[in-house]
């Protein structure tokens, strides 16, 4: 895929990933819209991108709310009168052990992690059918095929997600000519450790940080690139992307 003049809804686009990835497509020729809930944040992308000579939209997205969602979506192609690539990116992760009971932490990643990438998916999915082409990208994670303690409502979603993908693209892609790449990356320096309310764990992931160079979200960014611009024919189900440091 020519990534000029596509467009593209990422969600989560208010910091680490979500924001590497609208910055580099936007980059490249791609008008993006971000989606978040923190729309301040996405103003300041957004001019960041206009002043690089990019383009994009800010969309104020609750993922969990499945007609935010279609709202946001409507507003994008409203504006570009296309739809090419979606970024479903917008995932938490508040870590600890199942006998803490931390069951709302459950729920919340339930909604964010599965049920958001499910409304976001359904939302774009009619017009990449009609228009017989586009790119889905779903964040899933190293959690997503290795299993860790303290993780175990996050690696079931993630689990999830790149179960979902793998069967899109077995299902899209012949038919529809849509393209599925599910990313699954390891430790990444982003926002998404500040969410752990567990001080276990979070000492865990400080410590961790300090014992190898995480990925940096701009690392991730390159990935979704490369798969986007790989031709036609070929689709990137799967990139596993670790630091080389992490043993794990």
């Amino acid at each position: 895929m020519k990534t000029a003049s596509k467009v593209a809804l990422i969600t989560g686009a208010s910091s680490g990933i979500g924001e590497g990835v609208a910055r580099l497509l936007a980059a490249n020729g791609v008008r993006v819209g971000l989606a978040a809930r923190r729309t301040g944040k996405l103003n300041s992308i957004l001019q960041d991108i206009i002043k690089a000579g990019g383009d994009g939209i800010v969309i104020e997205m609750d993922v969990t709310d499945p007609e935010a969602v279609k709202a946001g979506v409507e507003a994008l192609y409203a504006k570009y009168g296309k739809m090419d690539i979606l970024v479903n990116n917008a995932g938490i992760m508040p870590l600890s052990d199942v006998e803490t009971l931390k069951v709302d932490e459950w729920h919340k990643m339930v909604d964010v992690n599965i049920k958001g990438t499910l409304n976001t998916t359904a939302a774009v999915l009619p017009y990449l059918m009609a228009q017989n082409s586009g790119h889905i990208f779903n964040l899933s994670s190293i959690a997503g095929r290795k299993l860790f303690t303290g993780l175990s409502v996050y690696c079931a979603t993630k689990h999830a997600v790149a179960a979902f993908s793998d069967i899109m693209r077995m299902e899209l892609a012949p038919k529809y000519k849509i393209r599925v790449t599910s990313l699954q990356p390891g430790a990444v320096a982003t926002e998404l450790y500040d969410q752990i309310t567990d001080a276990k764990y979070r000492k865990n992931m400080d410590d961790l940080s300090r014992q190898m160079t995480f990925l940096t979200p701009e690392d991730i960014a390159q990935s979704v690139l490369y798969a986007l611009q790989a031709p036609e024919h070929v689709n990137v189900s799967e990139i596993f992307i670790l630091p080389t440091e992490q043993p794990w």
